[in-house]
């Protein structure tokens, strides 16, 4: 090989290996930063829709103590819960339950690809449940948004803090960033809720 050819290989090897570590910075830079957890303030009653939900599909509710209560945030599963919450954002229609069901408040999995909000993070649990996470670690929240409405998001309990997946971004934010009122999640323990201390608890998370 000549010299010329020789410089040039070394040149576009040295090219390849910076552009590996540089993506791979980018990666782990997109984890988000250690945070403050949420305050649980004892048990809080559960929300209808979800009590009906738990009796259509108990193994969505189940609680396994053997499982972890924190989920590892490596850059591949940031990757897989980024990518998760992306399509399942981009790939359900918004419909309101009253439209849908002609209920106020039915808790589903949209198995026929519409739902509101707590039928987004539903299926988002249960696609990163199927892809290996810990479903103990995923917990459906209900918060007051930013019209003072009933909302349901998933928290997830994380080595880097509880991370909330939304249907009304794509982006995922650290709990206390969300600018919601967090009013109470599933208990880690057993099948029941815990209060998270916001005052006003709504009856339905009727929200698209």
């Amino acid at each position: 090989m000549s010299r010329t050819k020789s410089l040039l290989v070394g040149m576009l090897a040295a090219l390849a290996l910076f552009g590996a570590g540089a993506s791979q910075a980018q990666t782990l830079a997109a984890l988000p930063s250690p945070s403050q957890s949420a305050d649980v303030l004892g048990t809080a009653r559960p929300i209808v829709g979800w009590v009906s939900f738990c009796q259509r599909y108990p193994a969505e509710c189940a609680v396994d103590a053997n499982e972890p209560p924190r989920i590892a945030l490596t850059p591949a599963t940031w990757s897989l819960i980024v990518s998760v919450n992306r399509r399942v954002n981009t790939g359900l229609r918004a419909v309101t339950d009253m439209d849908h069901w002609g209920e106020a408040d039915r808790w589903d999995l949209a198995e026929d690809g519409m739902g509101d909000c707590e039928d987004f993070q539903l299926l988002k649990r249960k696609r990163l449940t199927d892809a290996g996470l810990s479903r103990r670690a995923m917990r459906m929240t209900v918060v007051i948004d930013e019209k003072g409405e009933g909302h349901a998001v998933l928290t997830l309990l994380t080595d880097r803090g509880e991370l909330i997946l939304d249907n009304k971004t794509s982006e995922i934010l650290p709990w206390y960033r969300t600018g919601y009122v967090f009013i109470k999640r599933e208990s880690q323990d057993s099948v029941a809720w815990v209060s998270l201390g916001g005052v006003t608890s709504p009856v339905t998370t009727a929200n698209r």
